[in-house]
């Protein structure tokens, strides 16, 4: 009889030592099973133990953006789904709805989450970022004024920062793949 207790002890001690899986951490791996990426994107886990935090690489194979390889981290919170992941571009680019600081501006990032939606969902809505830039919605208002009133002056901003060029004083990153 006590050498039950003593084994039943040990399995409650080894049970409280393993760390409990979170509900986002079964929802983010669920997510992730389910992804169905083109070969234009490319997901990388730094850490395999942590599916909460991770890059995902868009290579653009269409658009003003082609040729480019762009590098968005993923910070996953606890609250997932109920909370939207946090985004941000790892890459200093010249692109409307992504600021200087690497934040994006995409609608269910922000007001338009619902906890319906997975990573897919973003992933795809970011791609779509760079087939069609919103200037309607922007975080970077210089380029959204030029992709608005100057489409060929935006045309070559693109270019040029892409190659790692400078615009207005503001040096991009040479996201050329």
């Amino acid at each position: 009889m006590l050498k039950i207790l003593s084994m039943k002890k040990n399995q409650e001690a080894a049970a409280k030592k393993k760390p409990k899986t979170s509900a986002a951490q079964i929802r983010v791996q669920k997510d992730l099973t389910e992804l169905d990426l083109p070969s234009t994107m490319e997901t990388h886990f730094p850490d395999a133990a942590d599916l909460l935090n991770f890059t995902l690489t868009i290579r653009p194979d269409e658009g003003m953006y082609k040729g480019g390889s762009f590098k968005f981290s993923f910070a996953i919170n606890t609250n997932y789904p109920h909370d939207p992941p946090k985004v941000k571009c790892t890459q200093t680019i010249y692109h409307p709805n992504v600021d200087l600081e690497g934040n994006v501006c995409l609608n269910i990032l922000r007001e338009d989450w619902k906890p319906v939606l997975n990573l897919n969902s973003v992933m795809v809505g970011l791609q779509y970022l760079f087939l069609e830039p919103n200037a309607d919605d922007p975080l970077n208002k210089e380029a959204a004024e030029d992709l608005r009133s100057r489409r060929d002056q935006f045309l070559q901003n693109v270019k040029n920062s892409m190659r790692g060029g400078s615009l207005k004083g503001r040096q991009y990153d040479n996201v050329l793949a």
